[in-house]
């Protein structure tokens, strides 16, 4: 069943997004405002009356001072609860007013809305009782009907009839003819007595009929739509007919000679024709075009508008297939300043169709038609298919709306297995996937719908790959009930005053609605059923609430459902349709074929068709439209000329595309088999009197064939009536018409013919006087054409005038202008003897004209005609000649063109003049293959050749054959024709091992037979000892080896090969240095071989750097036993290892760690027993040295850390640590990319493992990015610290603290030296500790016993001399004084603390054991230390 189309308020709806909802939320905001400005007048009125009060204290307070303040206090709270309750009145006032106000707003809408009512209720009454009384008025008259028509009914009569037309091709034809009759005559058309079916060629007939003038329209006809048209008009009374003749002449068209099939397409006629009459002329027009998804384009027609009037113009419109369209958000149209427009903003496969541009006026329609052609956008997912498109929605209603789609063609990408809808609500941005598993056909009911909300929706399809782009999104569709706009009506008040109402308010009090009617299925699908029904009559005014029951068939139903969709468990009847029948392919233009295809036998609700090429002999298949088309009819366009390609089709409706239909017999592109184009630019080239000469131009476009001849046609200018002038065809260009009438004006025109028969004839050409010419000077050139055309330059070609005048034309001039130009240039200065002239240094892509001057010793003739326009630029794909050699060592020029038709011929030049020398040429053509073979080339052979292929668009090229060229085909034809033998490798020479010379050579390929020589010097050797000769003839190597190569053997070698007619011959010459080369190269190897039969070295000493920068010294032994000894050697002198190498290894090394200057010398390896001894030697020093820094570089460069910042006194240090460092590394550091040098300031230096760089007292100038460079010899390293911003504030302040501790410990109080850390005294003696301080400035001395002040008395002397030198004297010891005795010495940046242990021993007793006193160590004092004791 066919989906409901969206009714026109559907169209006309404003879809506004949420904020516009419901008049609800209107009304609640309106509410809430209000209630806002009340509480904000309040609120203003409640700070008044406080600032009021507030003023009054402070009154009070100012006057009244005396007042105390428990009396103050009284009063103001007092006036605060007076003020309390005033407000509360006022509040419970302006409350009671608003309730007020409200209830009587409220109460007056309600009169007013019930006053209303009542008025539309007697507007009602009336109208229904006007109604009442037309009904019975029109009761009565049908009673009294049958006997007034009875009078009334006669049989047809024609009143005009119909009138014959003859009309160009591709014009429309319309006849028409006018008859009365009652019954309404039936109207038939015929034509030559077969009737006409308009679906037998849809969009070909257009049948009308209004108010008994009936018309048939013959759409774009055509040669074959020539014949008698009748009309026959029947009722039951009788019958009538008329005829008249159409006669359809071939239209010329210089711009398009062949005819291309059109799409069966029918265009609607226009309802608006402009009064005006215009004249219009396509003068550019848009061609086949070809884009992808998601591209702009803009289709454009160049007019001219006869007449051109700036207020009233033609109307322009433009169709896609045969729908009108309209501008949109997509598309953009502008017709105006000559031209009209279609611009598309953003392609979708939507857009793909037949565009037709229509000019309509009162003069008729100009119209142009062509394809638009929109390939799928690049996949998000790669296989994932194409979009679906022609995406529309149905049956909206408040809670669904049904959306259908067209699937996108699957050529080269698995089958679609589902589709995904997602819907979007207007004024968001929100999409919403509406189901959870992919539908198999082409239509889903969305449900689930807010009423009174828009929505858009797109759908995405689905394969094995993936999912596929969105298609263009939906128009906007508001979920609303269909059924209310039924039911508003408009009564008509007094005056022009109407009132819109429901019908249901007419209905009175009803409480229960009747039930609904007309219940069916207006949608069955495979999983749902969409249900329509008429809206119960009377309904009441409160709202509708629908209950749906499903059951059984023959039970009542007992499952309830709410909404308009039920699921249903029958099967769908549609199907997948069977694939299309037998698909015809013919030809069309040179780029396009004509497909044609039999309908499948089981066509359900088809969509459309899909069209497949692939070019023959591949199996890879293309989509020729990417949109189904509904017709069996398709024109492929993009096609290469001369390719062969086949088709295929598959049809496609809303379950599924078919299978694919048979693939189509091959066929090349070639344009179709038609007339030839008229021939131009006709010329007199003589006149005697009685005679003139006439040449022409052949046509543009031969149709397909050859061209067989030309007719000519005269007349004189004053006679209507042409005159044949030949009965036979003309094979030249060229023709004398005898028989003329002196002094007559006469005009003439020709005609070409082939297979096809008589093309159309030229126009008349212009009025030539017959007259003798008797000038002196020459007539004019003729037959200008151009041949190879590039970007920059051309050549053109003319013929001698026929008319020489007194005296032989001696040469030619040629100028030249622009189209639009006014002033002619002469492109060569002097006259050129030849017939034609290459023209150099043009303006790409402009358009030029030519004329020919003949001259001759009278001086210069009158000039050619103007040759036709032509546009200087190179054709897309143009191919040149090349030269060659075949297999038989014939030199040839070839040239290849694939826009061949069946008419098309090569035509060879040399020097531009046709080659007609069998004798020095052969020409040879297969296909679109041509071949120019030289049968004795030689020096009369150099120049300039040529080739043009008639029946194309210029198709031309040119080979200029030098003495240079001309010498290397002539080397290449001898090489075939005198064959040699290659060679994949001359003659050369190989040393072995042991001293021996090889000399060998290798042939392509030697049969057998083959036969070779080896010569010496001129003197032939064969195999013997002391030339080993052989020959592998499957390989092709030829060798001989010699044992013992000596100063004798200096000389020539040469060997010869013979291979059937083939030879060849290699030499290899020995002599002087290159002698000497090899004769040391021989002895040094047999040396070699000598110096291995003992233990030696396999590999002599090298280096490398390990991955801890360690430099190792590697060599390889071999040929050693247990008895060989391995001895480490540096400048002569034994190098002592940790440990003997392992000589069974093969490999010896020796480890040199951190690597510096102090390791330069020579290094020796030697080997050693009773069979011989070897050496290798190794020097470390210059550029070796150079060498391994480098390679340290890169391993220390590669293991570098990141730079670090280290604070010091002096300033701030940035650090690079690595492997290993050496100052004999280059290394480099950068400031802001400048490099720095090593100062004062900037201090460079580096540790075994460190690089770093000392700023000495960093300031602001110092900030900025450091980079620590490493150069290794191939690249640099670098690592980077920007030093700026907090990094560098943190560093300054850290350098000033630590700057500062620096300069306090410098100043500080100490002890410079003197004092022990252990005293042993003998009781009774004087014991003196003496020491020297130190502080900037003077510290303070101070010394404890025990940690405890010591008293100053004579038996405690303390001394300080000079704020540096202390002593303190214990004057008669006793035992009392041992103890712990320490010394602080302290200044404002700190001191330190020394302890010296005194120990007392009696007279005669035992000296204590004590160890040997040492200085005592000092303990530090910070500076903010209250007192030394502590």
């Amino acid at each position: 069943m066919s989906l409901v189309a969206l009714p026109f308020y559907q169209k006309r709806h404003r879809h506004l997004d949420q904020s516009y909802r419901n008049t609800r939320a209107r009304y609640l905001l309106d509410e809430y405002a209000s209630k806002r400005r009340t509480l904000t007048q309040s609120s203003s009125q409640r700070s008044l009356s406080q600032r009021s009060s507030s003023q009054r204290a402070a009154s009070r307070t100012s006057l009244g001072g005396t007042t105390c303040r428990i009396c103050a206090k009284r009063v103001s709270e007092l006036e605060e609860e007076q003020r309390e309750n005033e407000s509360k009145k006022r509040y419970q006032s302006l409350e009671a007013m608003y309730g007020e106000t409200k209830r009587q707003r409220f109460l007056d809408e309600l009169a007013q809305l019930e006053e209303n009512v009542q008025l539309a209720r007697s507007q009602a009454r009336d109208k229904l009782d006007k109604y009442a009384l037309l009904e019975m008025v029109e009761d009565r008259m049908a009673w009294e009907r049958p006997s007034y028509l009875e009078r009334m009914r006669r049989a047809p009569e024609i009143l005009v009839r119909l009138r014959s037309h003859t009309v160009w091709e591709r014009m429309n034809v319309k006849l028409c003819f006018t008859v009365q009759g009652f019954p309404t005559p039936v109207v038939q058309w015929y034509k030559d007595g077969s009737l006409i079916c308009q679906a037998a060629e849809p969009g070909k007939y257009r049948i009308d009929s209004n108010y008994g003038v009936h018309t048939l329209e013959i759409n774009r006809a055509d040669f074959d739509d020539t014949a008698t048209y009748s009309a026959v008009a029947t009722n039951s009374y009788g019958q009538v007919s008329t005829n008249a003749a159409v006669v359809v002449r071939r239209f010329r068209d210089d711009e398009e000679p062949f005819r291309s099939v059109r799409l069966p397409i029918g265009l609607p006629f226009s309802s608006m024709i402009p009064y005006m009459h215009f004249d219009v002329q396509f003068l550019e027009k848009f061609g086949v075009t070809f884009r992808r998804e998601g591209e702009t384009v803009t289709l454009k027609c160049t007019l001219l508008v006869t007449p051109e009037l700036k207020r009233v113009q033609p109307r322009a419109e433009w169709y896609r297939d045969d729908v009108l369209v309209k501008e949109s958000k997509w598309t953009k149209m502008f017709f105006g300043e000559g031209q009209a427009s279609l611009s598309f903003s953003h392609l979708n496969k939507d857009d793909e169709g037949l565009y037709t541009l229509r000019i309509v006026s009162r003069g008729g329609v100009s119209e142009h038609s062509a394809f638009l052609f929109v390939r799928d956008a690049d996949p998000l997912v790669t296989g994932a298919p194409g979009a679906p498109m022609d995406l529309q929605c149905h049956d909206a209603n408040r809670d669904y709306v049904i959306v259908t789609w067209k699937p996108p063609n699957t050529t080269t990408e698995s089958p679609v297995i589902g589709y995904f809808i997602d819907r979007c609500e207007v004024g968001t941005n929100n999409w919403v996937q509406c189901n959870d598993a992919p539908v198999k056909i082409c239509k889903y009911p969305v449900t689930g719908l807010f009423e009174g909300r828009s929505y858009v929706f797109r759908v995405r399809a689905v394969n094995s790959a993936g999912v596929s782009r969105p298609s263009r999104v939906s128009d906007a569709v508001a979920a609303l009930d269909p059924g209310d706009l039924k039911r508003l009506q408009a009564i008509h008040l007094e005056g022009e005053k109407e009132i819109v109402i429901y019908e249901e308010e007419l209905e009175g009090e009803v409480q229960i609605p009747g039930p609904p009617t007309n219940l069916h299925a207006s949608e069955i699908s495979r999983n749902y059923v969409v249900l329509s029904w008429e809206p119960p009559a009377p309904r009441g005014k409160d709202p509708l609430m629908y209950f749906i029951e499903k059951g059984p068939e023959g039970r009542p139903g007992t499952d309830g459902a709410r909404g308009a969709v039920c699921t249903s468990d029958f099967a769908l009847g549609v199907t997948v349709p069977s694939a299309p029948g037998r698909v015809l392919a013919s030809r069309n233009t040179r780029t396009s074929v004509v497909v044609q295809w039999d309908k499948p036998k089981h066509a359900e609700d088809l969509l459309g068709y899909y069209v497949d090429f692939c070019v023959a002999g591949t199996n890879l298949w293309e989509p020729c439209n990417h949109k189904p088309i509904k017709y069996n009819r398709f024109v492929a366009h993009g096609l290469t000329t001369g390719e062969q390609y086949i088709f295929r089709v598959k049809a496609v409706n809303a379950v599924g595309t078919s299978e694919n239909s048979q693939e189509s017999d091959a066929i090349r592109v070639q344009a179709a088999l038609t007339v030839p184009s008229h021939p131009y630019g006709i010329t007199l080239l003589n006149c005697d009197g009685h005679s003139m000469t006439l040449g022409w131009k052949v046509p543009k476009f031969s149709g397909g064939a050859a061209i067989l001849g030309y007719y000519i046609d005269k007349r004189e200018v004053h006679h209507a009536n042409w005159h044949e002038v030949n009965p036979s065809p003309l094979k030249d260009t060229i023709f004398t018409v005898e028989g003329l009438t002196e002094g007559s004006l006469y005009e003439f025109k020709i005609a070409a013919a082939n297979l096809a028969g008589i093309g159309e004839p030229s126009d008349p050409s212009e009025h030539f006087k017959c007259e003798a010419w008797t000038m002196p000077e020459p007539g004019p050139a003729y037959d200008l054409t151009f041949c190879e055309v590039r970007d920059s330059s051309l050549v053109l070609l003319w013929k001698a005038p026929v008319y020489s005048g007194s005296s032989p034309v001696s040469g030619y001039f040629v100028d030249f202008k622009e189209v639009d130009a006014g002033e002619w240039l002469t492109a060569n200065q002097t006259a050129t003897a030849n017939r034609y002239l290459k023209a150099c240094d043009l303006k790409n892509g402009k358009t030029y004209v030519f004329r020919v001057r003949a001259v001759n010793a009278s001086g210069v003739g009158r000039p050619s005609d103007m040759s036709e326009p032509v546009l200087v630029e190179a054709r897309p794909g143009t191919k040149e000649i090349s030269a060659g050699v075949d297999d038989e060592g014939n030199i040839y020029l070839a040239f290849d063109c694939q826009e061949m038709t069946d008419a098309s011929q090569f035509t060879w030049c040399k020097s531009y003049e046709e080659i007609a020398d069998e004798g020095r040429f052969r020409v040879e053509t297969a296909g679109d293959h041509s071949k120019l073979y030289f049968k004795n080339p030689d020096k009369e052979d150099l120049g300039t050749y040529s080739v043009s292929v008639s029946d194309t668009d210029g198709v031309s090229s040119s080979f200029v054959l030098d003495a240079e060229e001309l010498e290397r085909l002539m080397l290449l034809s001898n090489e075939v024709k005198n064959p040699t033998i290659p060679l994949k490798s001359e003659l050369a020479y190989e040393i072995f091992d042991k001293g021996q010379v090889r000399f060998w050579l290798q042939a392509e390929h030697l049969s057998p037979d083959a036969s070779y020589r080896f010569i010496i010097n001129d003197r032939e050797v064969s195999d013997s000892e002391a030339h080993r000769i052989k020959c592998d003839k499957a390989t092709g190597i030829i060798e001989m080896v010699m044992d013992r190569f000596t100063i004798e053997n200096e000389g020539t070698y040469t060997v010869q090969i013979h291979d059937g007619k083939a030879k060849s011959q290699s030499s290899l010459v020995l002599i002087g240095d290159a002698f000497r080369t090899v004769l040391d190269e021989a002895e040094f190897q047999r040396k070699e071989f000598l110096r291995k039969q003992g233990p030696h070295f396999a590999e002599y000493l090298h280096w490398d750097v390990t991955e801890e920068c360690e430099v190792r010294l590697v060599c390889k032994v071999a040929n050693t036993k247990r008895e060989t000894v391995f001895k480490w050697l540096k400048d002569d002198v034994l190098y002592e290892t940790e440990a003997a190498p392992d000589l069974e290894k093969g490999v010896c090394e020796l480890l040199i760690p951190k690597l510096s200057k102090k390791d330069h010398g020579e290094y020796k390896a030697t080997l050693k027993d009773e069979r011989g001894q070897d050496a290798s030697v190794l020097e470390i020093a210059g550029k070796v040295y150079e060498d391994i820094l480098l390679a340290m570089s890169r391993v220390c460069g590669m293991s570098a850390s990141p730079l670090k910042v280290l604070c010091t006194p002096e300033g701030i240090r940035l650090q690079c640590f690595m492997k290993y460092f050496a100052e004999e590394m280059k290394v480099n550091w950068y400031h802001k990319d400048a490099k720095i040098p090593s100062s004062e300031h900037m201090r460079i230096g580096g540790s075994e493992d460190m690089a770093w760089l000392h700023i000495c007292e960093p300031t602001e100038k110092d900030k900025g990015k450091y980079t620590f460079e490493i150069f290794d010899g191939k690249s640099n390293h670098q690592r980077s610290l920007d030093l700026s911003g907090q990094a560098f504030d943190e560093a300054f302040a850290e350098f000033q603290q630590l700057k500062a501790a620096a300069f306090a410990e410098k100043n500080r109080g100490r002890v410079v030296g003197g004092l022990p850390d252990v005293v042993t005294i003998m009781e009774g003696k004087t014991l003196n500790l003496t020491c020297t301080v130190f502080g900037n400035p003077d510290p303070e001395v101070v010394w404890f016993k025990n940690d405890q002040d010591i008293p100053l008395s004579e038996h405690f002397l303390v001394k300080l001399e000079q704020a540096k030198f202390v002593s303190m004297t214990i004057k008669g010891v006793t035992s009392e004084d041992s103890g712990k005795y320490s010394m602080s010495v302290k200044n404002k940046y700190g001191g330190e603390k020394i302890d010296v242990t005194v120990s007392v021993y009696k007279h005669g007793e035992k000296i204590p054991e004590v160890s040997l006193p040492q200085q005592a160590k000092p303990k530090l004092i910070p500076a903010s230390a209250s007192s030394p004791g502590e």
